[in-house]
């Protein structure tokens, strides 16, 4: 074992000075705390390695004592970053390091796209010359608009657009990966990487790939050794041929707030009775609305924040073995968690890489996706990927922009306004007691996540789902088609909404049973009764 095996301030060696470094991790999941902390300690006391590339396929890191990414925020340590998303903090927390480095022009920034920046990994691992793929397009990332650019001091171009077979593509140029810190549970003396006790297998063979096949050296931090020969083959996801450096973290943790749970690594199912209800509150109304969206049979991917919620509620309404819902970081089944855990589910019938997922969802292999929005314009164009007026929320698209590129129904989940909105539920009718201080429904986005144009053109289904209405993509833009009981259009809508909408001449109440407490009894509706 001592060839690989090694503590972590030596196994950081491995890393130079202008290397490009991809990072694993999903927010509190996956995180190689230990190698990080290493990397960062060393950097404090020697300067070195400086001008470092940081590549994130995911966020990496939390605020509630994972600092993941943030150990790499120190002027003269990170020359660039590339991100599939960010970590983001409550708005009564400081900013992240990497998200105030970033605002504040000290470090070069882009916003890739999840599913691209992990098959761009693949690419790179077999040495092509880039990805080719339309996701992406007449968003943010399109270098007609931003080029994936976070900042003023970001002006590389590392997107073109390209003509092929008549159509228009984006070309995501590859670069070459020096070093790649991944994580697993188990190595053998040999370096062979399983994953039995984790939630997600993320892309972490292909990180690996990606670094060795450039010459680059790979770090994997694990939890426990094992002599060789005593894995399972079919168990090893990233071979030892590929990993330099072994590094052992007893303590490393399965997610936020959770140090291990069988359930969540597919290993044991937890029973149905542990299930908590969501309260009722107005994110519940929206998953339930969501819910009421969706057929016996779809296969659903559902996004970070409420959109997580909407399992929890089918199995509330007993039918979550009617739908399979599905994370994009590879479970498939099961319950989502939701919050900083999000990335693995209760219960998944079965999990992928991340990589193969995303071939899956990109493909349009999905009947519907729920996602959440941080701003919408009149256009029904959407916004998650920064938001100017909360600086310290730098969330990045994730895997937003993959998702969405090819699914029939989009169902878009969220209130109207954010930052301190309270809301009362009482007597089947909503009151907003307090508005936030954001208002979402803008003139003007500061970022194009979502085109709705391209989406009437591809002829998907849009659906916008708020606490206090519903509206759905028509050709003149949005419609409104329900209204929340309790809710006027002129008092309680119109004040929060910059633009101008229609109302649809068919606009109905929503379901008095989403503002009811107790199950909602879909069980026993027209489509859903077994």
């Amino acid at each position: 074992m001592a060839g690989k095996v090694m503590a972590a301030e030596d196994a950081v060696r491995l890393i130079d000075d202008g290397n490009t470094l991809s990072v694993c991790g999903i927010i509190g999941s996956l995180v190689a705390e230990k190698v990080l902390a290493a990397l960062e300690k060393r950097f404090l006391e020697t300067g070195n390695p400086r001008d470092l590339t940081a590549v994130f396929p995911v966020a990496v890191g939390d605020v509630y004592g994972l600092k993941g990414a943030d150990r790499l925020a120190h002027d003269g340590m990170l020359r660039r970053v590339i991100g599939g998303s960010y970590v983001t903090a409550p708005a009564s927390s400081p900013p992240p390091k990497l998200v105030e480095m970033i605002y504040g022009n000290k470090v070069e920034a882009y916003n890739f796209p999840m599913g691209v920046l992990m098959h761009l990994h693949r690419e790179i691992a077999a040495r092509r010359p880039g990805l080719v793929t339309q996701v992406g397009l007449r968003t943010f990332v399109d270098p007609r608009l931003n080029g994936a650019r976070m900042n003023e001091i970001t002006r590389e171009d590392l997107i073109e657009v390209i003509r092929l077979r008549g159509e228009e593509y984006l070309f995501y140029k590859s670069f070459p990966v020096h070093a790649a810190i991944i994580r697993g549970t188990t190595a053998d003396e040999q370096g062979n990487i399983s994953m039995e006790h984790e939630g997600s297998f993320s892309v972490m063979l292909y990180l690996a790939m990606a670094a060795k096949n450039c010459g680059g050296k790979v770090i994997a931090q694990v939890k426990r050794i094992t002599p060789r020969g005593n894995l399972n083959p079919q168990m090893v996801r990233v071979p030892g041929i590929l990993v330099d450096a072994v590094v052992v973290d007893e303590n490393q943790k399965q997610a936020t707030g959770i140090d291990y749970d069988p359930a969540v690594s597919g290993e044991m199912k937890k029973p149905a009775a542990k299930f908590e209800a969501v309260p009722l509150n107005m994110e519940k109304v929206l998953a339930r609305r969501a819910l009421m969206a969706l057929c016996p049979g779809d296969i659903v991917n559902l996004g970070f924040g409420i959109p997580s919620l909407i399992s929890s509620v089918a199995a509330e309404e007993g039918l979550i073995e009617r739908i399979y819902f599905t994370i994009e970081h590879g479970a498939i089944g099961g319950v989502p968690l939701s919050g900083l855990q999000f990335g693995a589910a209760y219960n998944p019938e079965a999990i992928i890489d991340s990589t193969s997922q995303f071939d899956f969802l990109t493909g349009g292999g999905i009947s519907a996706a729920a996602m959440a929005f941080a701003e919408v314009d009149g256009e029904g164009n959407v916004n998650v990927s920064r938001l100017n007026k909360m600086p310290h929320v730098l969330s990045g698209a994730g895997g937003f922009i993959d998702i969405l590129h090819s699914v029939r129904r989009i169902l878009f989940c969220g209130t109207l306004t954010a930052a301190g909105i309270e809301g009362e539920i009482a007597g089947g009718r909503l009151r907003i007691v307090k508005e936030g201080k954001v208002i979402k429904g803008v003139q003007e986005l500061q970022h194009r996540t979502f085109d709705a144009a391209f989406a009437r053109e591809k002829g998907q289904e849009v659906i916008y789902i708020t606490e206090r209405a519903v509206f759905r993509l028509q050709p003149e833009g949005l419609v409104l088609t329900e209204i929340a009981p309790g809710m006027d259009v002129q008092k309680n809508i119109q004040p929060v909404v910059q633009f101008d909408f229609r109302i649809s001449p068919d606009v109905k109440i929503m379901d008095p049973r989403l503002f009811l407490p107790g199950p909602m009894g879909l069980k026993e509706d027209e489509g859903w009764r077994a």
